[in-house]
């Protein structure tokens, strides 16, 4: 970056010219369980706040010992060094806590404003220096030496200037952040609205008048779904020298495959299984085109998936159950109803929790409460569902690259004002 490029009075300055800049312990303190100080680590640091939710303790002694080093005050500036790099905050209020893996610019009003050199650090401004200037270091998970946080290049202007910047900016966000609340708030409505479909059709309403709350049409009958679907299996895991990533003789289905809307991602870490072993010892969980898949290890539960004809024959882990179509139900109507609410939370209130983790038997998965119709009339519930749920589809796929946009218009706005040009 050079001076030549910035307005009269502009100068590009060296973080560590104009703050103090420190970071936090990297040693693992002795921990307390219950009460104590607060442990603020990168993760802590969320949507550019601080987020005290899921923290750890450490005892004042050392607290006392971090503080020493880097004492946090009103006013400093947190910085993530690993991992998610970045998510800046500004400490507001009391500060009773110590940092860990967090860098720390204490804050120097008479040079820096905080608020100035926080958007700094939100801007893709910064992000590309971050990777032309090499900053960053570490290749299974980045991070940022105290060093290089020390050489941070900031295009600064006057103190005047500063603040007329920070002004406009929270005046462009504010709209904006406006915007994007009703953009969320309209995705929000489109998901209940799917919910609201796929309950209707599971009542019978989409396809019959006048059925009551409470009741099924005529003809409809509330069964269990081993009565009507005869293979229903989970899978099993074989020894890791089985298994083999990218390529193989069998698809290997695991539950990262699996998605919540009925389709299947096998391009995500693809696993593999040699024939002999699909073919003898997972024979049980042989998958076909049009078998339902659904996990039953949570949370969250509720993935869907339906087997797609990218191979003729898949197998699945333990954590995954196959429901196989045949003459009485057909595979979207199976997929559909595992989409429904009403399943998933059905499936929680039945599973067994251990150390928060959610587990489902298969026995349970044969169990489920299920609304049989004949075969003509599943294949018009799925019609009238996807009917409904494609118009559902655009919108959402309208309202996600209006919040693209949204962020690309965030960083065009912080792009300008480190320029010189947003006032």
């Amino acid at each position: 970056m050079s001076d030549k490029k910035l307005p009269k009075g502009w100068k590009i300055v060296i973080s560590s010219e104009i703050m103090d800049i420190r970071d936090g312990t990297h040693d693992t303190p002795k921990y307390v369980t219950e009460n104590g100080i607060p442990l603020i680590t990168s993760k802590n640091l969320k949507g550019n706040d601080i987020d005290f939710t899921k923290i750890s303790f450490i005892s004042e002694e050392d607290h006392f010992e971090i503080s020493k080093r880097s004492k946090v005050e009103n006013g400093d500036i947190l910085f993530a060094m690993i991992g998610t790099i970045g998510n800046p905050a500004i400490i507001k209020g009391d500060a009773n806590f110590s940092i860990k893996n967090v860098g720390l610019f204490k804050k120097n009003e008479a040079k820096i404003l905080p608020e100035f050199f926080v958007n700094f650090l939100r801007s893709s401004f910064f992000g590309k220096q971050l990777s032309e200037r090499k900053l960053l270091k570490g290749t299974t998970q980045r991070f940022i030496p105290l060093g290089n946080l020390r050489k941070i290049e900031i295009p600064l202007p006057p103190l005047e200037t500063q603040q007329a910047i920070v002004s406009k900016i929270e005046e462009l966000f504010s709209e904006l952040d406006k915007g994007i609340e009703d953009l969320k708030t309209a995705q929000q409505q489109l998901k209940t609205y799917r919910q609201s479909v796929l309950k209707w059709a599971f009542e019978g309403k989409l396809t019959n008048e006048n059925v009551k709350d409470g009741e099924l049409p005529k003809g409809w009958e509330l069964v269990k779904t081993i009565d009507v679907i005869k293979i229903i299996n989970n899978g099993y895991t074989p020894k890791s020298q089985f298994l083999s990533q990218d390529s193989g003789e069998i698809p290997f289905i695991k539950v990262y495959n699996l998605n919540f809307n009925g389709t299947l991602n096998f391009k995500k870490n693809p696993t593999y299984i040699p024939k002999a072993n699909h073919e003898k010892d997972l024979k049980r969980s042989i998958c076909i085109p049009g078998d339902v898949l659904i996990n039953i290890v949570g949370p969250p539960l509720g993935k869907v998936s339906i087997v797609t004809d990218q191979f003729p024959e898949w197998n699945i882990n333990q954590a995954i159950v196959m429901f196989r179509p045949n003459e009485n139900v057909i595979s979207k109507y199976i997929a559909y109803y595992m989409q429904n609410t009403f399943t998933t939370n059905w499936l929680e209130g039945t599973s067994k929790a251990t150390a928060g983790q959610w587990n489902v038997k298969v026995s349970t998965c044969r169990e489920i409460p299920f609304p049989y119709c004949s075969v003509k009339e599943q294949h018009q519930i799925v019609q009238e569902i996807e009917s409904r749920l494609s118009v559902a589809d655009k919108m959402e796929e309208s309202i996600a690259q209006s919040l693209l946009q949204a962020e690309s218009l965030r960083q065009s706005i912080l792009k300008k004002a480190f320029e010189g040009k947003l006032t």
